[in-house]
């Protein structure tokens, strides 16, 4: 086998070009398995070289068989043997490929010719055998010896036999699989410890948590392998510790999660089983610096601790995480419905590996924790993308709310300076307008006939110029007095009553729907003048023939008025500049009389809204909370 490690290289490159469990591209003859062999048991220690020849003839040899279980390891036995005998073999080399060889110190020998040997110092028990045999070898026997504090000693998996070519693809593939996986963890969680440095600081502690996680996995899947304790058997005390070191911090990583997911729990109990496990797996890493530094003082100590208790712990903990998971997606979060999904069936394949490991008295070989790794890593990812998505989400809703409320900043800014000049300068021209007004109006009764049409036409300028003075006191200072309950139809009706002659003058009608018991409470001055300008509005929209119809309802304890033109509409440009100061579609409009009207509904607790299409018409949708008189109503 020394020449094996060099194609592992190769493999690796050639990976992505071939099918990873796929047959050789060239016809050979199908492997064969030995599925008899026998066992023999020794009870005293071999201090020499291990040796075939003085047990070749013992009469307590006990027949195994494939598919069947080992024989047990009876009190006070040392070491095992096992043989059997290869059958006819194709001319040229052939392999014979031992799956699974339970034992730290195993040896194996072709008749008294030895052809393995492997002594570790560390508690790793599982051996993949490949055996060179040829064509001359058909008959012989082949012996397999193997020491351990293992109750399962001695050959555990298949024999397979075949062509040595073929063979040797095998034996390099079949626990490269874990390597790999294992090692796409790892990748991932170093990228992701790398991202961290990108992160906001509130989310890099659950981030590394997470890392921790996956990097454990990813350790424990490699270190669990026996793929680098074949071909790196050298080192197999750094792959123990690594193995040890990622199941003493995977549990305290795992609750430090829940605990940034969940928080501490019902009862605090996650936040107690962290603290709880984090000192238990402090303890266990310094008894692991110990075995390290002292040589394995106390190998039995050792074991008890970090294999058998913790076993346990795991399994208990591991049963709490999966109720509490349980309880979280009882509250309908989707992310808890992902993660207990893939949480669920890692946590539920690893009780069901540590169940099996305790019944068959700790000889058995987990491996249905592997796919519950990747269904929790998968469940992980799709989380990840969620809240990426929910991110980009929150950051275009962010900018669309950040822009809404810089336009009505920008809106209200206007609002306070031209309240501000309004309030400061209004009064001070409206006397000396005044005055003046009454000068002209004298100087107008002794004009000469042909100078009367130039002064009314100064009086009338004039009187325009009051209205937009009076329009400005009234945006300056909009506080709805005298606070009475109001009749909205009654209301509505005498504003109907003031603009309908200027309608019929513009070629248009003004439609008002009956409606009773419609009650809200207001300034009736107030709330005439802002309907007024509403309506004013859609008659001069109308352009020639139009009607301007107006509803009102009550609908969850508020009063809802529609006033409705089909005139020539607004586009979206303009619709969203409607209410600010100096805009108006009409050639002479100063755009206050909408500004007022704002105001007075917003003094008076209520809201407006403005539906439009060009061509098509404009309609006002003005809300007032209702009386407590008022019931509830429908639309007409």
């Amino acid at each position: 086998m020394k020449d094996v490690p060099k194609y592992i290289l190769l493999l690796l490159l050639m990976m992505p070009l071939m099918s990873f469990w796929g047959a050789p591209a060239h016809a050979q003859a199908a492997p064969a398995v030995i599925s008899d062999w026998q066992v023999l048991w020794e009870f005293e220690d071999r201090e020499g070289d291990v040796n075939p020849a003085s047990i070749r003839s013992r009469s307590q040899w006990i027949d195994a068989k494939k598919g069947m279980a080992s024989p047990p390891r009876p009190d006070g036995a040392v070491s095992s043997w096992n043989r059997f005998t290869l059958p006819k073999l194709p001319p040229g080399q052939s392999a014979v490929l031992i799956e699974r060889v339970k034992g730290q110190d195993v040896s194996a020998f072709l008749e008294e010719l030895p052809l393995y040997e492997v002594k570790r110092y560390f508690v790793y028990m599982n051996h993949t055998l490949l055996l060179p045999v040829t064509g001359e070898d058909a008959g012989k026997t082949v012996y397999i010896w193997s020491k351990g504090t293992d109750t399962a000693l001695g050959i555990q998996g298949d024999i397979v036999l075949g062509e040595y070519e073929h063979m040797r693809g095998v034996f390099i593939k079949k626990d490269l699989e874990d390597f790999i996986l294992g090692g796409s963890l790892l990748f991932i969680a170093a990228v992701m410890t790398v991202c961290c440095l990108f992160l906001p600081r509130h989310t890099v502690p659950s981030w590394l948590a997470l890392c921790i996680v996956i990097f454990a996995f990813g350790a424990l899947l490699i270190a669990y392998s026996p793929f680098l304790y074949t071909f790196y058997g050298d080192l197999g005390s750094v792959w123990v510790t690594l193995f040890d070191t990622a199941l003493f911090a995977i549990m305290p990583a795992m609750f430090f999660y829940f605990e940034k997911i969940y928080g501490p729990g019902p009862y605090r109990i996650i936040r107690y089983g962290q603290r709880f496990q984090m000192g238990y797996s402090g303890l266990c890493l310094i008894l692991l610096i110990v075995q390290l530094v002292g040589t394995h003082p106390f190998p039995q100590l050792y074991y008890l601790f970090t294999v058998k208790i913790l076993g346990i712990l795991i399994i208990l903990e591991l049963s709490l995480l999966i109720g509490i998971t349980i309880l979280y997606a009882s509250k309908r979060n989707k992310d808890a419905y992902i993660f207990s999904f893939g949480f669920g069936i890692m946590a539920l394949l690893t009780l069901g590996d540590l169940i099996s490991f305790y019944m068959k008295d700790s000889n058995y070989e987990f491996y249905l924790w592997k796919w519950g790794v990747i269904a929790l890593v998968v469940s992980l990812i799709v989380m990840l993308g969620r809240k990426f998505v929910r991110s980009h989400q929150q950051v275009l809703e962010y900018s669309r709310e950040l822009e809404l409320f810089n336009n009505e900043l920008q809106r209200s800014e206007k609002m306070e300076i031209i309240s501000e000049l309004a309030a400061s300068v209004a009064h001070e021209v409206r006397n000396p307008l005044q005055v003046t007004r009454g000068f002209m109006q004298l100087l107008s009764q002794s004009a000469k006939p042909e100078e009367k049409e130039y002064f009314a036409l100064a009086l009338k300028e004039m009187d325009r110029a009051s209205g937009i003075i009076t329009d400005f006191l009234t945006f300056a200072k909009p506080q709805v007095e005298q606070i009475v309950p109001l009749n909205v139809y009654e209301e509505l009706k005498h504003v109907t009553g003031i603009l309908l002659p200027l309608a019929n003058l513009a070629g248009g009608t003004i439609e008002l729907e009956e409606a009773e018991d419609l009650c809200i409470t207001g300034n009736s001055s107030k709330l005439k003048q802002a309907m007024i300008n509403i309506v004013k509005n859609g008659i001069e929209a109308l352009d020639g023939e139009g009607t301007v119809r107006i509803w009102a309802y009550a609908q969850s304890n508020e009063v809802i008025i529609h006033i409705q033109d089909n005139g020539v509409g607004m586009d979206a440009l303009e619709l969203s500049r409607l209410g600010e100061p100096y805009f108006s579609n009409k050639s002479k409009g100063t755009g206050l009389g909408l500004m007022v009207t704002y105001r007075i509904i917003k003094s008076m607790n209520g809201t407006i809204h403005f539906n439009s299409r060009k061509g098509v018409g404009t309609e006002a949708i003005i809300r007032f909370p209702a009386c407590a008189s008022n019931h509830q109503g429908n639309p007409t």
